[in-house]
């Protein structure tokens, strides 16, 4: 007699092919998803007999599903031009958690949340490697990345100045000329100074440097802060002081910051960046090492997952560094749904480390990995698996015929 679950358990493989293929072309514009593919195996056989060579008279019982892999084949990279989105070229996988739970995930869709806090569409925390005073550190292992606007760069207190300038060789004694230059304190306070320069011979100048009397808790004139003499050859090119001026002081700050200590550089290597030729006085630039403090502005995501800020005192600093997981067996992942997979006794556990380390693959900032799903080629198994069952499906009803001839035969 026909064996109806021989059709039936065609029927089921069938069905999940198509439900496993449907799966796919629902996700096709899902970021970061890879396709599942259904495989078949036969079942177990049952043994009538041998023929007159010895060999084995079988009797197949069925197929069945042998396994679903996700195919971790690579994605098209599509910019997005957002600077939270990242796309991953090559082996690796995000690592994420939310209430405790470690997930990974290809889907690089992210966000900032309210806690300053890189995320997952999904509100999982994106792990990665802190930064510490603008170093990575991943002696401290994972821990979430805040990149919010309340991100701040701190003020660092000026430690050289230069002017590049030029005195009149034609002016009179006792004519002078003065440029302003902005330094920073400790807490990050801008403080004006002033370099006046008075001619007090030829080829001689005096110059003296003042700041404001209140910037230091007084009232009335500036405050000198410094004085000396300059001296050029017949040439225009300084002579003396024969090296950059040292230790120049300022305390008693009225903000309340630490007493300031400069250098004034006076020579770009052996070159003086103060003449003397017969030219009006000026300043062609200024320069100083300081700066206040300032507010994450943007951020950008490097090829090794490195991600440095810009902030609005013009700094840039290293904020941490985003983490790939690899596995043994990626295909042993499971999938849990919202673009993410857990680790399994089959994947094996997750190797941690950077992009571009370790057979991981790079990053691309403001960009996202798109869905690997073919459409052509899930249409071309969807007619196959569609044509499966209906192959399946005539055999029932052809064994029921055949069932109902052999009841028939009563008559």
């Amino acid at each position: 007699m026909p064996v109806f679950s021989i059709p039936l358990s065609g029927l089921t493989a069938s069905s999940i092919a198509l439900s496993t293929i449907a799966n796919n072309l629902a996700n096709l514009n899902t970021v970061g998803y890879k396709e599942t593919r259904v495989l078949f195996r036969d079942l177990f056989y049952q043994t009538l007999g041998s023929n007159g060579a010895g060999d084995p008279l079988q009797q197949g019982a069925g197929t069945a599903i042998s396994a679903m892999p996700s195919m971790f084949t690579q994605g098209n990279i599509d910019p997005s031009g957002v600077a939270t989105d990242v796309a991953i070229t090559g082996e690796g996988l995000f690592v994420t958690q939310k209430d405790g739970v470690v997930s990974y995930t290809r889907a690089g869709n992210f966000e900032v949340d309210k806690s300053a806090q890189l995320v997952t569409a999904e509100g999982a925390q994106v792990m990665g490697y802190p930064a510490v005073n603008g170093a990575i550190s991943r002696g401290q292992g994972l821990a979430p990345l805040v990149l919010g606007t309340g991100t701040i760069s701190p003020a660092v207190a000026t430690g050289n100045v230069q002017v590049r300038t030029n005195l009149n060789a034609a002016a009179s004694v006792g004519d002078s000329y003065s440029t302003p230059l902005t330094v920073y304190d400790s807490l990050g306070a801008s403080h004006v100074l002033k370099f006046t320069f008075t001619k007090a011979a030829a080829n001689q100048w005096g110059y003296a440097i003042t700041i404001p009397a209140a910037d230091v808790g007084g009232t009335g004139a500036a405050t000198s802060i410094g004085s000396g003499t300059l001296s050029f050859d017949g040439s225009g090119n300084l002579t003396s002081p024969v090296a950059d001026v040292a230790g120049i002081a300022v305390s008693g700050l009225a903000d309340g910051a630490s007493s300031m200590s400069f250098n004034w550089k006076l020579y770009d290597g052996s070159s003086g960046l103060l003449t003397q030729v017969a030219a009006p006085s000026s300043t062609v630039s200024s320069l100083q090492d300081g700066s206040g403090s300032g507010a994450l502005v943007s951020f950008a995501i490097g090829a090794d997952g490195t991600i440095t800020g810009t902030f609005s005192n013009d700094k840039t600093a290293v904020l941490g560094q985003l983490a790939l997981a690899k596995f043994g067996n990626v295909e042993g992942l499971l999938r849990s749904g919202r673009n993410s997979f857990i680790a399994t006794l089959a994947s094996g556990d997750a190797v941690i480390g950077a992009a571009g380390t370790g057979g991981r693959g790079s990053l691309s900032g403001g960009a996202l990995e798109l869905s690997n799903v073919d459409i052509a080629k899930e249409f071309a198994a969807l007619i196959v698996a569609q044509r499966g069952f209906q192959a399946n499906a005539r055999v029932v009803t052809t064994f029921d015929e055949i069932t109902q001839d052999t009841i028939n035969l009563k008559r």
